[in-house]
């Protein structure tokens, strides 16, 4: 019989308890222990298994569990006599900051007192233990969720001296998703009063703690040592491209194998490998998403599991956001292209508004993308990443990340969309126009489109939004070189589509009342352009004829549009 599938069972004992389907990573207790590393940091994406490890460390190494060998029996870890000798032995500090989500500073550091104050509640019999003096004692009981902000920022600190005074041991800490509240700071705009809080706390926990065995962080990104763990040298910091602990989160592909074989699916295995392998740690590659993989054993139906559990709010405002050459880097990666980057693998939350290669280091960090190689150039090996999308679902989440740009009108997208591949110009104006009005303030980062100082910034955006569920049918592109100059976008039909599809060219222009009266003539010039700078050549030495490509000019003036077409010329 089969084991049972659980899905979402990040408790490693009840896991064990309920023989549950289960990858041993067992391998990753020892490789830490053994890495003899004070603080260890480990970035990788989200439903990569992360908690679900550091539960297994809690198991494997805490006091409450010293009479739980059965947990690891029939693993790898438990092959080894000198681990069977530790298991149970420390006190674990074990906490998430996986729930820290609230939109103002106030209530994040409620929340955070209110953790601390609950893995207090863990060790209760502490509080109570002659062990510690009566002034320990009341202080013990004094941490609270409405404990002031200085007794909550030594708090993880003083526990680890209890627990020495207690079990005689120095006290291993856990922290899971130590970012999540960083990134809602930076989103709901309480960064700066935020991170000097955290970073008196981190600090007082993970710098100044002489009652500290080892510690562990898992989380997504890489945070800037110089925004939260200020002088914290002892920090090792492991990244999407570091070689250790490489097979420790996610599946291996003969692992993924293994298990389609168990389930009576392995003639998926094809399938399965285009939709959810091509993730790289380090420089190893075929990694598999736990959490689609368990899903689809479960349902036994492709399907994008992992990439549907995420808003993705920060990512889908910086892409929105972007200039259009990070546009046309997006372009070239969905189109299944590889573009090139330099960028710097941490996150400095509070220079992504300025340094726009930023976005590049969140979607490696999240996942979306994958590092085939990194190579380091010049004097100062400056790190130039090659990029790609991970696989098959993480480009369907781009996809439907655009798609939800105009989901509030999804009917007139939809009516746009049929217009402009069968070269329906009224229908195009009727329902481009509906969409403007339902749309841009949403796309508006402040200024008025009609006069801001980089129109291509706002309408490739908007742009490549609307037509990217075109992308299986479509190579689009913007803002390359054809001809005399550069078009703004360009629709090369695939031949895999079968379907007999117009190749399209589109030129955008900001009306502007100096050079022109009316929008007519706006749009005219705009279609006047397509002919003059010639940009058909890319499309005729590509083999397409005149007649099969049509040219759109469009207008733009505030929420105002006006399109206009040529085909077949």
């Amino acid at each position: 019989m089969n084991q049972v599938i659980s899905i979402g069972k990040q408790d490693f004992a009840s896991l064990r308890e309920g023989n549950y389907f289960f990858v041993d990573k067992t391998h990753f207790i020892s490789e830490w222990w053994e890495s003899g590393d004070d603080i260890t940091l480990i970035a990788r994406p989200r439903r990569f298994g992360k908690t679900l490890n550091m539960s297994m460390l809690n198991c494997f190494f805490s006091h409450q569990y010293a009479e739980r060998a059965d947990l690891f029996e029939g693993l790898s870890v438990w092959e080894k006599e000198d681990y069977r000798a530790i298991q149970g032995k420390y006190p674990v500090i074990f906490l998430s900051f996986a729930d820290v989500k609230q939109d103002n500073y106030r209530d994040a550091i409620y929340k955070i007192k209110k953790i601390i104050a609950n893995v207090y509640q863990q060790f209760h019999e502490i509080g109570r233990s002659e062990a510690l003096t009566e002034v320990q004692r009341r202080q013990f009981m004094n941490v609270t969720a409405d404990m002031d902000d200085v007794i909550a920022q030594s708090a993880l600190q003083d526990l680890s001296y209890y627990c020495y005074l207690y079990y005689g041991r120095k006290a291993i800490i856990l922290l899971d998703e130590y970012d999540t509240l960083m990134q809602e700071a930076y989103i709901h705009d309480y960064w700066d009063k935020f991170t000097s809080f955290v970073r008196g706390l981190f600090n007082s926990t993970f710098k100044t703690n002489p009652y500290l065995e080892r510690a562990l962080m898992t989380g997504i990104t890489r945070i800037s040592k110089a925004s939260i763990f200020s002088d914290l040298n002892n920090l090792v910091v492991i990244t999407a491209t570091s070689e250790r602990y490489a097979e420790c989160f996610g599946f291996t592909e003969k692992e993924v194998f293994q298990a389609l074989e168990l389930f009576d699916l392995g003639e998926q295995k094809s399938s399965v490998k285009a939709w959810y392998d091509g993730f790289i740690f380090g420089s190893k590659k075929d990694i598999y998403n736990p959490w689609s993989i368990t899903n689809f054993l479960k349902e036994g139906q492709i399907r994008s599991y992992w990439a549907a559990t995420s808003s993705n709010g920060l990512i889908n405002r910086m892409i929105q956001t972007a200039s259009s050459e990070i546009k046309t880097g997006m372009e070239t990666l969905l189109n299944g292209g590889q573009i090139e980057a330099c960028f710097d693998e941490q996150i400095v939350f509070e220079q992504l508004d300025r340094d726009e290669n930023a976005i590049w280091s969140l979607l490696l960090a999240s996942g979306y993308l994958k590092a085939d190689r990194v190579e380091y150039r010049g004097m100062t090996m400056e790190p130039w990443y090659y990029l790609s999308i991970t696989n098959l679902e993480t480009a369907s989440m781009f996809s439907s990340m655009f798609k939800s740009w105009f989901g509030i009108t999804q009917s007139s997208y939809n009516g746009f969309m049929k217009a402009l591949l069968s070269d329906d110009i009224e229908a195009m104006n009727h329902y481009l126009n509906e969409v403007i009005m339902a749309t841009f303030s949403f796309f508006d980062t402040g200024s008025d489109c009609s006069e801001t100082d980089e129109p291509e910034r706002f309408y490739h955006g908007f742009i490549l939004g609307l037509i990217v569920e075109q992308w299986e049918n479509y190579r689009i592109r913007s803002n390359r070189e054809s001809g005399f100059g550069r078009y703004d976008v360009m629709m090369i039909p695939r031949e895999r589509s079968g379907k007999h599809l117009p190749a399209i060219v589109m030129e955008f222009k900001v009306h502007n009342s100096r050079k022109e009266q009316t929008l007519e003539e706006t749009v005219q010039a705009a279609l006047q352009q397509i002919e003059d700078k010639h940009y058909d050549a890319e499309l005729l030495a590509q083999g397409f004829k005149k007649a099969q490509i049509h040219h759109y000019g469009f207008a733009f003036q505030g929420k105002k549009v006006l399109i206009a077409g040529e085909s077949g010329l």
